[in-house]
């Protein structure tokens, strides 16, 4: 069983800057696939990045070159990067892992463990 806790989230404007940190517990963390999320108000939990024991990342399109995520597995940690904030990235921030071997990505379903979110709101 892996434990995920986020940090980091807060008030910005927009154009702003955030890095969120999600430290683990328990599990073969360095083997695991992470992956962010987030969720608006009313709608649904929607891939953010997503990066792989070798470190590879993943990232849908409309967040490409805005946001970066990165692990750190000396001290079980997850980061996301967010620069150039806008009032449309307001969301709670969800940290989750996956387990699967051959597989890593964005897909939320795939995902077995997840933290308890972090709020962020961007103000214009």
């Amino acid at each position: 069983q892996v434990q995920l806790v986020e940090s980091g989230g807060g008030s910005v404007q927009a154009g702003g800057s955030l890095r969120l940190s999600c430290v683990a517990s328990g599990g073969l963390y360095s083997s695991y696939c992470l992956g962010w999320f987030r969720q608006a108000p009313g709608k649904e939990r929607e891939g953010v990045a997503s990066i792989d024991r070798h470190e590879t990342a993943n990232y849908v399109d409309s967040l490409k070159g805005r946001f970066t995520i990165s692990r750190d597995n000396t001290k079980s940690t997850l980061y996301l990067q967010m620069n150039e904030l806008k009032p449309e990235d307001t969301a709670t921030y969800y940290c989750a892992a996956s387990s699967r071997i051959f597989w890593c990505g964005t897909v939320r379903d795939r995902y077995d463990f997840w933290g308890q979110g972090t709020q962020v709101t961007v103000s214009s």
